[in-house]
């Protein structure tokens, strides 16, 4: 028969203490944050750790007792992806107006995460250090998850964690849609995995904003500095880029795809001629947002 690997085995050999130690398995319902959660591991590490710092009510007491965090992440049924180990330490006691204004919570919640209602109890939020230990298990280490999986975190000594694979790639940052399926809210562009954005950077051609408040859509081009990142990039800063039709716009609502990709050696002049197409055929100037 063969061993297989426990990984709160290897906790001992880096003196912590399995019985201290709470393993968390991090599910988001939603759906949008649920496909950006990966990436905040490997591209934001602070906001991933915002994000862990507070908890509902019983992982939050049991956050109180314990002294360390394994972090994993769910990205399929029954198994969980290693996404770094923290010390626990002090916790700050947070109002609804001091949950609001933590640090990161703002942008957590326009990738998708739930906010907290207003007559909601006191919550804490607790520093977490990050330890280096497995650092290059990031994203590549799976273990087995117990069963019932809807239970998301345990003590790591009340269960088994068999180690399924350590794999050569990152699981958390796979290779990006063709561009015809890219979809990308404002909050997720500024959030990309590296290889997303040097991608996009290359690309240049037609791309479209759709406002979902407004129901309407605006069409423009990207031929200059880092292309269709770039052009997109403005928008997730200002919203507008300087285009007067957007201006109205709330960051939350603007939706980003692309319509056209060209050769990345096209001239400017053809690419605006394109541009000028797809405005009629889509009617954005009669209906949409475009204003020239």
């Amino acid at each position: 028969m063969i061993a297989v690997l426990d990984f709160v085995s290897l906790l001992p050999s880096i003196d912590i203490d399995p019985a201290r130690t709470l393993v968390v398995r991090h599910v988001p319902v939603e759906k949008s944050l649920k496909r950006v959660l990966p990436w905040l591991v490997v591209e934001r590490p602070a906001l991933w750790r915002a994000y862990q710092q507070i908890q509902w009510e019983s992982l939050e007491k049991a956050m109180i007792r314990g002294r360390y965090v394994a972090s994993f992440i769910g990205q399929e049924a029954g198994t969980a992806t290693f996404a770094g180990l923290y010390e626990i330490g002090a916790s700050t006691a947070l109002d609804i107006a001091g949950y609001n204004d933590f640090l990161g919570n703002s942008e957590l919640m326009a990738l998708g995460m739930g906010g907290r209602a207003a007559d909601a109890p006191d919550c804490l939020a607790f520093d977490l250090r990050p330890l280096p230990h497995f650092d290059d298990w990031v994203g590549r280490l799976s273990i087995q998850w117990p069963k019932p999986y809807q239970k998301w975190w345990r003590w790591g000594s009340s269960g088994r964690f068999p180690v399924l694979a350590i794999e050569r790639e990152s699981r958390f940052v796979r290779g990006m849609p063709g561009w015809q399926d890219i979809v990308l809210t404002q909050a997720e562009i500024r959030s990309l995995p590296a290889p997303w954005k040097a991608a996009l950077s290359q690309w240049r051609g037609i791309y479209f904003v759709y406002d979902t408040g407004r129901r309407a859509g605006y069409v423009g081009s990207a031929y200059g500095a880092e292309n269709i990142l770039g052009r997109w990039q403005e928008y997730s800063r200002t919203g507008h880029a300087g285009n007067k039709g957007l201006k109205d716009s709330e960051l939350g609502n603007l939706r980003f795809s692309i319509l056209q990709r060209t050769s990345p050696d096209l001239v400017a002049e053809e690419v605006i001629a394109l541009e000028s197409s797809w405005k009629q055929r889509l009617h954005t100037r009669e209906f949409g947002l475009n204003r020239n």
